[in-house]
């Protein structure tokens, strides 16, 4: 697949719901420093469809952007909840050594393929010592929720895998002990800093009401909970995995940036109109953008995409539809 720039790549979700204009609330900031990043998610490596190969060009590209750190969105395998435990530790042994291509600081976020053993078929036993999350807190990182600040930006990761212990079953939420931990991370925060969320489950989404399924975990089912939070603070992205789109949704004028995976269509080509990517986010004055990329993948298995790329030329004169908003 062509490597697509923002002039030439029209994302299903952008083109319904980007802007050019910068949140009204996102008020430049003297305390705020310049930071570039990259969010990528749902890498879902495997050794098939050259799902390594292909998680090893995105992260020599990721590379030679020189991001500061990078955010990794969640379902960093294929899936560890239906595997036999050894394939699993293979999986997670591959991710790892792949992810040392990056060579910058990597902040995980937890995704709903992240955890060991849930569907019974694997094989694992709940008594594993690394069932459900613990394989996370043991191979990735040891919290699933925590904060960081970075030149004057606060930034959250959130989880958004709420695990059943009794059976396994997950269920898309953010639990009640990380909904008080929130509350009482925000208020520290000092008034007016801009703060960066990420996310695997998509907080805000449109997917819903343009794909026909009845998979009901697209969304965070205790939104409600969280949102009125952004609203009083000042959140100036949200950044979402999970459905494999390239999408902005503005709520409360806060855009909730979904991203493409790197995996796109689980190794098989475009999903909904997103070829494989990651998205790059830069800050500056307490002001954000970002554009999605492309990096030149080519499947060994193409499967058809009810919603192709499309290529629109650019008409003179016209500004192209853009997910990236300006500083």
């Amino acid at each position: 697949m062509k490597n697509l720039d923002r002039r030439s790549f029209l994302s299903l979700g952008a083109a319904a719901a980007a802007s050019t204009a910068l949140p009204l609330h996102a008020a430049p900031s003297a305390s705020a420093g310049n930071v570039k990043f990259v969010f990528f998610t749902d890498t879902h490596i495997e050794p098939e469809l050259n799902g390594g190969e292909g998680c090893a060009k995105a992260f020599a590209r990721i590379k030679s952007l020189k991001p500061e750190f990078c955010i990794q969105g969640g379902d960093h395998c294929i899936d560890l909840t239906s595997q036999p435990r050894e394939r699993s530790m293979m999986l997670i042994d591959l991710y790892k050594k792949t992810e040392h291509i990056l060579d910058v600081p990597v902040h995980q976020v937890i995704g709903n393929h992240d955890v060991l053993g849930t569907v019974s078929k694997s094989g694992v036993s709940h008594s594993d010592p690394l069932w459900g999350k613990k394989v996370y807190y043991e191979k990735f990182d040891k919290h699933t929720y925590y904060s960081w600040d970075h030149k004057g930006y606060h930034f959250i990761v959130l989880d958004t895998i709420d695990i059943n212990p009794a059976n396994g079953d997950y269920r898309p939420r953010i639990d009640a002990d990380q909904v008080k931990w929130l509350t009482d991370d925000m208020a520290k925060v000092k008034a007016g800093t801009p703060i960066v969320v990420s996310c695997h489950v998509p907080i805000v989404t449109g997917v819903p009401a343009y794909v026909k399924t009845d998979y009901p975990y697209w969304r965070v089912e205790n939104a409600y909970e969280i949102l009125p939070m952004f609203t009083n603070h000042n959140v100036i992205a949200v950044l979402q995995g999970h459905t494999h789109v390239n999408e902005v949704v503005y709520w409360h004028n806060i855009p909730f940036i979904t991203s493409g995976a790197v995996c796109g269509n689980w190794w098989k080509g475009s999903h909904w109109g997103t070829p494989e990517g990651f998205t790059v986010v830069e800050l500056a004055g307490g002001r954000v953008r970002w554009r999605y990329e492309t990096y030149g993948f080519k499947t060994v298995s193409p499967e058809a995409d009810p919603y192709p790329v499309v290529e629109h030329p650019v008409v003179p004169g016209s500004r192209p539809f853009s997910n990236e908003s300006p500083l």
